[in-house]
Formats: structure tokens, C-alpha cells, sequence
């Protein structure tokens, strides 16, 4: 296999022409046109509900009512594609009940539930295994209940500082437009002497974030990957120069600031391709000289179920998902998935830690795994 077939960037891939190019279209289409939202009956008891219920119909958007988030049974498709394309065009606003938080290792101490799902479409997006094939996106419109419940776990915690992430399971900064939910979180957090706020996205839509009063106590992390993965695999999402710039912006706006580089993918070329990378951020000055920026590097990984998942969803898929290539081990939720070799491991991680001390020296790697 040559450097094109395995990156589709020195070389045109054969396999990547004009009929997959246009599936690629119709995928980012999909992805940034809301087509309906729908409602449980008690998130209009509170104002961000009804607020909301009033936009989409003026907006002329199709709002619907479920009685539960478990029984949305208005999302159409023949087929497993068109069911999932036709939830990432789907909303549903409702209530997070739950009064427990999920921990959130290596990232945070707990996960912070303001939002669930995404609606970009990542072939290789650990999700599948959580959402499965209609993973529409749910906001939660009792943000201040939600907040309440995250100071209670800080006082547990007193006199440690607590760390929240606020993108486990989702993507946040897509649907802030709509909530406001992680404006809420990061001037909660900046009231919270021993409370610490994580983000991460792949979106760049930061403009309404960066004159809050953070008090430096939110760090936003943007996922990035080598530029021809994302136009590959990371269909509806910005490139990586839009990804970088926001980053600058939050960088300027004083956020702390960092990069989630994942999934990291050893294929043909991999070396040639990650340094470009690297040399890229060391471009942007307010990244490359902050004694603050952090980096948390993530090789790829599947499940079964996942890949099952990713099969039927994009069947033309050129995703490494051979299992005989990997090794099978438990994860910390007690679920097994596919991982590289020990031997790849090492040379990988061998290879960012290069990359870090030549192009980022002042960066902290937060993990390898």
C-alpha cells in the first residue's frame, strides 16, 4: 500500500473519486441543517424550554413532543444510513434527572452531562458504541439544576480541586447558540474557588465565549488530526486552519488552552504527516508560546459493536479496522476494544514526544495512550 492509498494526500486515491466525493457533500450537508427538534413535555417548566419551543416555530423548523428521550420514534429512514443521517438532523431538547455524574478518566474527575451526542459524523466516532445508529443530539434546558448538582460534588471533594469535563459523550459548542449551557458552566466554574471546567471541540464558533469572566478556570481543547484524517473521516466539521484559529482566539481571550490529537492512526506515512502537523501549530505564535497549552494524545481504537456500527453506516469506509492487526483489551468501563500493539505503542509515543520537543517544547503532554 502506498503513501496515497493509505492517506489519499500525496496521490489522488483511486478509491476516493467523484461518487464518494459526492456522498462526502451530502454527509456535511446533512450535518449543519437542523430539520426537527423535538420536545419532552417537561422541559416546557422551564424558561430555556419554552424559550426554545417558541424559536423553532417561528424558525419554521418542525417541532415535535415525545413523552421520553428513549421513545423518539419520529426520526424516518428505510435503512440503518438514513435513519442516522436523518438523526443528526434531529434535536431533542429535554431534563437530565439524574442526580449522579459519570467519572470522566484521564480527562477530569467526573463528567459534566450538559449535553449528549454530536452533530458532525466521524467515521471512526467512539460514540457509535454509546448512541448507536440514531444518535441525535439532546440538550438539557435545566442547566442551573445541572450546576447545582456539580457544586455539590466540588464540597465532596473540598479541599481538592474538582475537574468536570464537558465533552464525554458530546460536543458542546455546536449547539451553544441554542443553550448557552457552556457560558453558564464557565462562569460557574470561574465563582468556584476549587472547581475547574474541561472543553473540547472540533467547532469553531467561540466568538460569544471569549469575553466571559472565566478567571482562567476553563480549559478548551480542540480535537485536531492530520489535515487529510479530518477531510477523510471528520465529514461536517471545520479544517484544522479554522480549528487552529479559534484556538488563537481562546488563547487571546486568556482560556487556557490546549489540543486533543486523536485518533491517532499508524498507517503508511504517519511520521510525514503528524510532524506536518506539528509544524502547523508552531505557526501560530499565541499557541506555540504558551507556557500553558496542554496536549492529550489518543491512538485509535475500536470496539466490536462500534465497528459493526461503522461498517453498515459507511460502507466504503478505508478506516484500519482490521482485527488481527491490534490487540483486544478491557477498557475502564468494563467493555473490550481493538488497540494497537505494544511495539506500535512505544513507536508512536516515541515519535510525539519528538515531535512535542522539537515543535512545542513549552506544551505539556497530559497522557499517551
Amino acid at each position: 500500500m502506498g503513501q496515497g492509498d493509505a492517506w489519499g494526500i500525496i496521490r489522488p486515491n483511486k478509491g476516493y473519486g467523484r461518487k464518494k466525493d459526492k456522498v462526502a457533500r451530502v454527509i456535511l450537508r446533512v450535518t449543519v441543517e437542523l430539520k426537527r427538534v423535538v420536545f419532552e413535555p417537561e422541559a416546557l417548566n422551564y424558561p430555556l424550554g419554552r424559550k426554545l419551543y417558541q424559536r423553532f416555530h417561528e424558525e419554521r423548523v418542525e417541532v415535535l413532543m415525545t413523552p421520553s428521550h428513549n421513545r423518539v420514534t419520529c426520526i424516518p429512514g428505510k435503512t440503518a444510513r438514513e435513519s442516522f443521517l436523518e438523526a443528526k438532523r434531529t434535536l431533542v431538547v429535554g431534563v437530565r434527572r439524574s442526580r449522579d455524574f459519570q467519572t470522566c478518566k484521564p480527562s477530569a474527575h467526573y463528567q459534566l452531562p450538559l449535553v449528549t451526542s454530536c452533530p458532525a459524523m466521524c467515521e471512526y466516532c467512539y460514540l457509535f458504541t454509546h448512541f448507536g445508529r440514531k444518535p441525535y443530539q439532546r440538550i438539557y434546558v435545566n442547566i442551573a439544576e445541572i450546576l447545582a448538582l456539580a457544586r455539590d460534588y466540588i464540597n465532596r471533594r473540598d479541599p481538592e480541586v474538582t475537574y468536570f469535563e464537558a465533552s464525554a459523550t458530546s460536543d458542546p459548542l455546536p449547539v451553544e447558540k441554542y443553550t448557552g449551557s457552556l457560558a453558564a458552566a464557565i462562569e460557574f466554574m470561574a465563582r468556584q474557588p476549587l472547581g475547574r471546567l474541561r472543553v473540547a471541540t472540533k467547532f469553531t464558533d467561540v466568538e460569544g465565549l471569549l469575553n466571559l469572566d472565566h478567571r482562567g478556570h476553563t480549559r478548551f481543547r480542540f480535537s485536531i488530526n492530520a489535515e487529510n484524517i479530518i477531510k477523510r473521516f471528520e465529514h461536517g466539521t471545520p479544517p484544522l486552519g479554522q480549528r487552529l484559529a479559534a484556538a488563537a482566539q481562546m488563547a487571546g481571550g486568556g482560556y487556557l488552552t490546549g489540543f486533543i490529537i486523536a485518533p491517532i492512526f499508524y498507517l503508511e506515512g504517519w511520521q510525514q504527516q503528524y510532524r506536518h502537523l506539528f509544524q502547523v501549530i508552531a505557526r501560530q505564535p499565541l499557541l506555540a508560546e504558551s507556557n500553558d497549552l496542554t496536549l492529550e494524545l489518543i491512538t485509535h481504537r475500536f470496539t466490536k459493536r462500534a465497528k459493526t456500527s461503522i461498517e453498515s453506516l459507511f460502507p466504503n469506509t478505508k478506516l484500519p479496522l482490521d482485527e488481527e492487526e491490534r490487540t483486544f483489551r478491557y477498557g475502564q468501563f468494563g467493555y473490550g476494544k481493538y488497540v494497537y500493539p505494544a511495539e506500535v505503542r512505544k513507536a508512536m509515543e516515541a515519535f510525539f514526544k519528538e515531535m512535542v520537543a522539537t515543535y512545542l517544547p513549552r506544551a505539556k503532554v497530559e497522557y499517551f495512550i
